[in-house]
């Protein structure tokens, strides 16, 4: 597999890396109108958007909880579970649409899912909860930590889904850790993340002959790879620093776009990290021969990497992404 890292155009000095006041002004510019379902103004919610967070919610659940359901969705912040992500596994047995749960417990957990996306982002999320299991009845949630007494997380997992509420619990990570999405439809064009692949394949087109030899790699790594490498890591496929200012805006671009079905003080968050870690110049893309349907090279797997940032996005068979944001603890 290629990997580069990168050269002196890519430079950690502070007056090579993006200014980060003009990443986020970039990438919050292009998102815009994709990310603007941020107000909660959708009439479930009693108070402003700064008094009823996902985190608020997830204080109300846990107060609603009894001692039996505490003592099996209530685990330590420290368990060894947090840290686990796959594309398909149930972090605690109880699944939602069981009497385990009341249903105002259960109107909580759809409101904590809301908190923590976009308007766009919540409409996607019930689909694909819908269309893969039945709907949010076949998944699955737990605490980690208390929320109010230290450190909380909020987890709910199922199948093509690993999200994370935390209130910035997780030290210098973005939405809390890991995150898993995807959508079991087998048809490339008709999978509900295939605007994804269509705006990285933007991105290619835009590449010269050279620089797509740099960006294509033969195999793909293991999709659930996506440990932070730090700034001393190899990265596979072409640098963005080594593009010019129109590819680069490309790529903001793409962002902008994966970034929409999440909540802005997320999207915050990752820009900020993004930018901590030498900007959108320090991050790679790769295209992977493996797996493109119909040898068609519009890549159906595709990866974005850089020194506290992994996108890894698997279109074949079906729609597995894997991401993980945040820096190098140390």
């Amino acid at each position: 597999m290629k990997s580069h890292s990168c050269d002196q155009t890519c430079s950690t000095d502070p007056s090579a890396a993006v200014d980060r006041r003009f990443f986020l002004k970039a990438v919050a510019g292009v998102s815009a109108a994709a990310i603007s379902g941020q107000s909660f103004a959708s009439g479930l919610f009693a108070g402003s958007a700064l008094e009823q967070t996902a985190e608020t919610f997830v204080g109300d659940f846990f107060k609603s909880l009894s001692s039996d359901q505490k003592s099996v969705l209530c685990l330590p912040f420290e368990h060894e579970l947090r840290s686990r992500i796959n594309a398909n596994w149930h972090v605690t047995k109880p699944q939602i649409g069981e009497d385990f749960f009341t249903a105002a417990q259960r109107d909580i957990i759809r409101r904590i899912l809301q908190g923590i996306t976009s308007e766009e982002g919540y409409d996607r999320l019930k689909k694909q909860m819908d269309e893969d299991s039945g709907g949010i009845e076949y998944f699955s949630v737990a605490l980690f930590g208390e929320p109010g007494n230290g450190k909380f997380e909020f987890e709910l997992t199922g199948r093509h889904l690993t999200l994370r509420a935390d209130g910035n619990s997780v030290d210098r990570a973005a939405f809390g850790g890991p995150i898993v999405y995807g959508h079991g439809e087998e048809d490339a064009k008709k999978n509900m993340y295939y605007y994804q692949t269509e705006q990285t394949d933007k991105v290619f087109k835009s590449l010269n002959a050279d620089q797509a030899q740099n960006a294509v790699v033969s195999t793909a790594p293991v999709e659930n790879a996506v440990a932070i490498q730090g700034e001393k890591g190899m990265f596979p496929g072409i640098c963005v620093g080594n593009l010019a200012t129109e590819q680069q805006q490309l790529v903001r671009d793409t962002l902008a776009v994966l970034l929409a079905p999440y909540r802005k003080t997320d999207v915050d968050e990752v820009m900020q990290i993004v930018a901590e870690s030498g900007g959108v110049e320090k991050l790679h893309m790769a295209f992977y021969q493996q797996d493109d349907l119909n040898n068609d090279k519009q890549w159906d797997i595709w990866r974005v990497e850089g020194p506290s940032f992994v996108w890894h996005f698997r279109g074949a068979p079906h729609v597995h992404a894997y991401i993980n944001i945040g820096h190098v603890k140390g």
